[in-house]
């Protein structure tokens, strides 16, 4: 399962602040800013802090995406079951 935060840099330019505004109000760190980025996971604290910074509820700043069905490359690397 993937995480997206594209809801929360739309959500940073229609409020027009930056992403060093939002290390500050909330008191995350640049590496923080970073697992957003890329997507990675964050505990529910980093979720919590910047909620209330932004005055905002979870589903406003991220987005939970189905996995991805497996392509027929990917299933070729599974052993054979007879």
């Amino acid at each position: 399962m993937a995480v997206s935060y594209k809801r929360l840099w739309k959500l940073l330019i229609d409020k027009d602040l930056k992403k060093s505004d939002l290390e500050r109000m909330a008191n995350i760190s640049h590496f923080t800013i970073n697992k957003l980025n890329h997507g990675n996971n964050l505990t529910t604290d980093i979720i919590s802090r910047i909620c209330l910074a932004l005055n905002c509820t979870p589903d406003e700043i991220m987005e939970i995406l189905p996995d991805q069905p497996q392509s027929a490359d990917d299933k070729s690397d599974k052993p054979n079951v007879r």
